[in-house]
Formats: structure tokens, sequence, C-alpha cells
């Protein structure tokens, strides 16, 4: 027996939607409700989850393909409950072999790889509880580090018996987040689930300590490194976690406690990004209409990383102005016939991507970096196209950007934007970037200084298209004008660098012909 899996209805006026990720793979177990896509709209991204238990047949719209209201998605087989184990019930923590049970040998959940010098992340959100069954490859939960979301599926099918990373949770890159157990039973446990409260959670430590606790408990590495920062102990914090494990609020507690000394500011103990000066006393009335939302760890990342780059590079901006008119009336020649050919349409980033190769041919050391008392020039061109998303401003990178032509650098921009929208750039995307364009003219910015994206030495910053009158040859005329602003590191670049290259991005864009004679 079979079951169909169809788009399910996508909202008033909307007709169709794009199959944007499959979750499970043909031959995979699936439980009922249990998510097997994601789909996007123009206005929403929908969820379509298991009707039935069973295993996933045929999937007949793959990843990228358009499908209508009802279209069929893929099968289910098995449907009686014959192809896939029936769910499990609700696990509870395992503390001990000895405690019976049928379960199978466990398997640690591990913190995934990070990515290059991200050290650490924070659990933000949790799709499994204890007790719930999960597939091999199942999202078990989300990590979220200074630049990108992290995924983290389980190694193996079984059932969830133990988190140890709450949400909220700051874990480093070796830490363990969860236990499953692989086997067809689960082990009995001390508590029913997870604890409730912070009341429960002290009552359930307390027990532990009191008895038979285990010595050898790993700690959050959060809650360590506040406690070596404060010469302390394990012994004097009273810990709440799983096993009587310390968390960070557990030493924040002990801190504050009398004989521990000042207790630290909450800015002290979660680092900021920028140096805060005491809040002003804000009125009652005013302080029950404000809403107070945690920065988000990009957010934090962001802030730190433009403050940076300002204490420490000598960052200076130069400005000037092209005619876009050469450009607009070459796109719009050619729009059609390049959007039929190459499958994208031709925007204005790769004219001005070209022309920033271009001139960084010509004064390389706006394309170059410090590194201790070395300048190290960079023979090639990864450049960065800084994007808004709605949890703050990513910089993807083109690599070799100066040996692609304009269709491959649209299609390279239109790919990377979308993924970063959707918050699935990698970390590998959005590093070793060299030079970086950044366009607030599509916010309406008609100027700005941007600042440099470290250890860059160079950013051009485009704006708004405007009409003004200029004067041609003696004449006023309205021409379709842009300013441009080049911040650069003064350590490297000199002023004479720095206008010659804005100079030449102005030349080539101006006269796109320079582009193709290398002029």
């Amino acid at each position: 027996m079979s079951t169909d899996i169809r788009v399910p209805t996508l909202g008033e006026s909307v007709t169709e939607a794009t199959v944007a990720t499959w979750f499970k793979k043909p031959g995979d177990a699936v439980a009922v409700d249990e998510m097997l896509c994601e789909l996007e709209t123009d206005k929403v991204t929908v969820e379509v989850p298991a009707p039935v238990a069973g295993t996933l047949g045929e999937i007949v719209a793959g990843e990228g393909q358009t499908v209508g209201v009802d279209a069929l998605l893929a099968t289910i087989s098995g449907a009686d409950g014959a192809a896939a184990p029936a769910k499990s019930e609700p696990a509870v923590a395992k503390t001990a072999p000895e405690a019976g049970g049928d379960a199978g040998p466990s398997v640690d959940v591990m913190v995934p790889t990070l990515g290059e010098s991200v050290t650490e992340a924070t659990v933000s959100t949790w799709f499994k509880a204890v007790g719930d069954s999960v597939a091999q490859d199942e999202m078990l939960c989300e990590l979220e580090t200074d630049k990108v979301s992290v995924e983290v599926p389980a190694p193996a099918s079984g059932t969830l018996v133990e988190i140890l990373a709450p949400e909220g949770t700051t874990v480093d890159a070796a830490a363990k987040l969860a236990i499953l157990s692989s086997g067809g039973g689960v082990a009995a446990a001390v508590s029913t689930g997870p604890v409730a409260d912070e009341a429960e959670r002290a009552n359930y430590a307390a027990d532990l300590n009191s008895s038979d606790a285990r010595t050898d408990i790993e700690h959050a590495p959060s809650a360590k490194k506040m406690m070596a920062e404060h010469d302390m102990s394990p012994a004097q914090v009273q810990g709440t976690g799983r096993d009587g494990r310390i968390m960070k609020e557990d030493v924040q507690k002990a801190l504050q406690s009398p004989g521990k000394g000042a207790a630290p500011a909450p800015a002290a103990t979660v680092p900021t990004p920028v140096a805060q000066a005491p809040r002003a006393p804000v009125p009652a009335d005013d302080a029950a209409r404000e809403e107070r939302v945690k920065m988000t760890r990009l957010r934090q990342t962001i802030a730190k990383r433009l403050k940076d780059s300002q204490n420490t590079a000598a960052m200076l901006t130069t400005y000037n102005e092209v005619d876009m008119g050469a450009v607009m009336n070459l796109r719009n020649e050619y729009k059609e016939l390049f959007l039929k050919k190459h499958g994208v349409k031709l925007g204005f980033m790769s004219f001005f991507t070209k022309a920033c190769c271009h001139a960084l041919n010509e004064v390389p050391e706006v394309n170059a970096e410090i590194d201790g008392t070395d300048i190290v020039y960079k023979n090639f061109v990864h450049m960065g196209i800084a994007a808004g998303t709605p949890t703050g401003l990513v910089v993807p990178v083109i690599r070799d950007a100066d040996a692609m032509g304009f269709a491959a650098i649209e299609k390279a921009i239109a790919e990377k934007g979308k993924r970063a929208r959707d918050g699935k750039l990698s970390m590998a995307e959005m590093q070793g970037g060299t030079f970086t364009i950044s366009n607030g003219g599509v916010y309406g910015s008609l100027m700005s200084s941007p600042i440099l994206n470290p250890p860059q030495s160079g950013i051009l910053g485009m704006h708004k298209i405007q009409d003004r009158p200029m004067a041609i040859g003696g004449k006023v005329e309205i021409r379709p004008m842009m300013y441009l602003a080049l911040s650069y590191d003064h350590r490297i670049v000199d002023g004479k660098g720095a206008v010659t290259f804005l100079v030449r991005v102005k030349e080539a864009l101006e006269d796109p012909r320079r582009l193709l004679m290398d002029l």
C-alpha cells in the first residue's frame, strides 16, 4: 500500500511553489508528521509533513522543481506501518545501564565542524525532544555561530535519550550535544523528561550531588571559561544542569552570592562587541512600552568586526561620480538577448565587478592586505558582494571573479544572493575575499562611506542612480549620475592609488568598451 504526498494549499492567490529542500531520501523510514520537504513560494516557506508512517518511495519532484497546488511530490510505501518502525514511547534521560530496558548502544551527537576560526556556537533550536524517535540524517537541532547557522543531523537512527546542551547554551567546537540510543528500546531513567523549571532543576541536581552523582561531569564550556576568569572551582558552584552539570547561569548566580565578590554586570558575562556607556535611567512609563531583544551572534559579530575595522585600519574614503548612461543603454540593448542565451538577467553588478577587477589590476595595493610587517599582494580577485538578509549583513565571495565573464558573474551573484537570504551560505562561501562591493543604492542611499571588511584594504560603495543636471560640452544636460565611494586602508594605499583606482572604475563604466580592450 502506498500513499501520495501532494503539494498542500499554499494560500490565497498562490498557485505554485518551488521544491527547496528534501529532508528525506528514497528508502528512508518516516514517522507521522515528520517533515519530508520544504517548499518556497513568493510569499512564504511551506513545510510538507508525512501524513502516515512508512518508507519514502519515489521522489517525483526534485529540489529546484516548480510545482502547482496538489501536484504529486512523492510516495510513501508501507503506509500500514509494516515498512517503518513504530514511533517509540516517550523516552527519558538515560542515567545508568543497569536501570533496565532494552536499549541499544548509545551514540553521541557532537558539534559538527564549524569552519575556519570558529570555536564556539549557540544552540538556537532543538527540533526533537527527549523520547522522540529519529532517523539517520534527520535534523536534530540548529546551532548559531558568528557567521552562519549550522544544522546538526542525527548520526544514527534511534531514540533521543538525553539533551546535554539545551537551547541558549554556548558550546565549543568539540562539545557533546546529546545522546541517542540506537537500539529498539530506551533505557530506563531517573526522571520522566526534561526538568521543567529552575526549582525542579535545582532539586534534581541536589539529589544527584547528595548520592551517587558522577565525578567526571563535563561542565558547559562557557561555564568553565567564566570560572577560570574569576578563579573559581566547580566545588564553589551549584550545578543545575543534567547530572549536576554546571551551566553559565550557575556561575553567574554563584558570583552574585555573598562572599564571592562583586557581581559582574551582565555585559561582562557575554562579551559585548562594542564598549557601551551606562544606560540612562528610563521613566517607568517608557520602560513598560520598551521591548528588549538579545542580539543574535551574527549581529554581535557584525558590530564587533565593524568597530574593530575602525579601530585597526587607518581608514579614509575618497569619492567620485559616474555617468551611468552608457551602461544603462548597453544593458537595455542586450538584456533580452542576454537573458535568452544565458538564463540570467543582466544587471549592473557585473559591470561594476568587471570594472573593479580592471582597476585592481592597475592598482594592486587596493587588493592587498597587511600581515604583521608584510604586505601580501593578491594576484587574483575574490570579490565580496555585500548582501542584506533578514538577520543582518553578510558578504558572500565570488572566487576568481577576474577570470569570469559577465554571465558567470551574474549567475554567481544571483545564486549566492538567494543562498544568503535563505540563510544557507556555508562558511567557505564567506571567506577569502580580497575586495568588496557594497550597493547601498538598492535601498535609496545617495551617499555613504562604507566600512572596510578586514583584512581587506578596499571597499567600493555604490549608490542610487539619480538624474542630475551636468555640464556637457558647455551645455547643461540631465544625466543619470551615481556617486561612488572608495574606503581604503591608508596604511597600504596612498591617496594617489585610491584616486587612480576610482578614476579607472569611472572610466570603465562611462565607456564599457574599455573593458573589452583592457584599457
